[in-house]
């Protein structure tokens, strides 16, 4: 594959994302009334921050049963820097779940975890952040479970990683939007791609992209 692409490169760029705020349903009040207390763990003995402040973005995606031989489902997700590409992972997830819909909360879960991480790790460096993480995912149940509080679910591990992802919204440490599977860069992530549609997702990593909702 490298010989064939001699000359593909990963774009990092300082410039801001693109971001449809419509997009995004702000509820946060709404959820503090259920998730009393909630908030993003600071550093200690953090560093002040200088500089310019930065956004950061993530494209969620879950493969549902996709291995064929134990029906476990896919992780897959990419995490942006302003525009700068600085995280991505795929991975099978350790349990068979039995619908989309929580396979992509598992995943949303391992997701967050990461972002809870980045964000530390860039206090850590003194590097200020602007604001929640946005969180771009192409499954309309799960954001709708995590921007609309009367939603409820009850099965014991899927409902750590559906509260876990609401207490982050509370917590202002995410936001989250639907996108388009078609747009989601996390869905080469998780499942094989056609040579058009991999190089629509990547082949301008770091540059504008046409889709209102898009990050990148």
């Amino acid at each position: 594959y490298l010989k064939r692409k001699p000359k593909l490169t990963l774009c990092f760029s300082p410039e801001e994302p693109r971001i449809d705020e419509s997009t995004f349903v702000n509820m946060r009040e709404e959820f503090l009334e259920q998730y009393r207390g909630a908030e993003e763990e600071l550093p200690h003995m953090m560093p002040k921050p200088l500089g310019r402040g930065v956004s950061t973005t993530g494209f969620l995606d879950a493969s549902h049963a996709a291995n064929k031989k134990t029906r476990r489902s896919h992780t897959g997700y990419v995490l942006f820097v302003n525009r700068a590409p600085v995280m991505w992972f795929s991975k099978r997830q350790s349990t068979v779940e039995s619908s989309a819909f929580s396979s992509e909360f598992i995943a949303m879960k391992t997701c967050i975890e990461a972002i809870i991480g980045l964000r530390f790790k860039l206090r850590m460096f003194g590097v200020p952040i602007q604001g929640p993480t946005s969180l771009l995912c192409d499954n309309e149940s799960v954001v709708k479970n995590t921007t609309r509080l009367e939603s409820a679910l009850n099965r014991k591990h899927s409902s750590v990683a559906y509260h876990l992802s609401r207490w982050a919204v509370a917590a202002d440490i995410v936001r989250i939007a639907w996108i388009s599977g078609k747009d989601n860069i996390a869905d080469a992530m998780t499942k094989r791609l056609s040579v058009i549609e991999r190089e629509k997702l990547f082949g301008d990593w770091g540059r504008a992209r046409r889709h209102a909702a898009r990050a990148q």
